[in-house]
């Protein structure tokens, strides 16, 4: 199982229309709209790299508003 967190950065005002759309995604397990350099900060479960990568391009980085998405898997040092 591989765990991340996505950073989105919004267009101005849309970090909680995206974050609430993004709730439903399956394998997202939590979307909170933040403060700072990011809008909005999700947590993402997949079996595989290979299928959070398919998460992240062809399901989140398809909702109307995001800008940029950086992706960082979890590890234990």
């Amino acid at each position: 199982m591989v765990h991340a967190y996505i950073l989105i950065q919004t267009e101005v005002g849309k970090a909680a229309a995206v974050a609430a759309e993004i709730a439903d995604v399956p394998g997202v397990t939590t979307s909170e709209d933040v403060t700072g350099p990011y809008d909005v900060i999700v947590r993402a479960t997949a079996e595989t790299v290979d299928q959070l990568g398919q998460l992240v391009v062809a399901r989140v980085q398809n909702v109307e508003g995001i800008t940029r998405t950086l992706t960082c898997p979890v590890v234990h040092l």
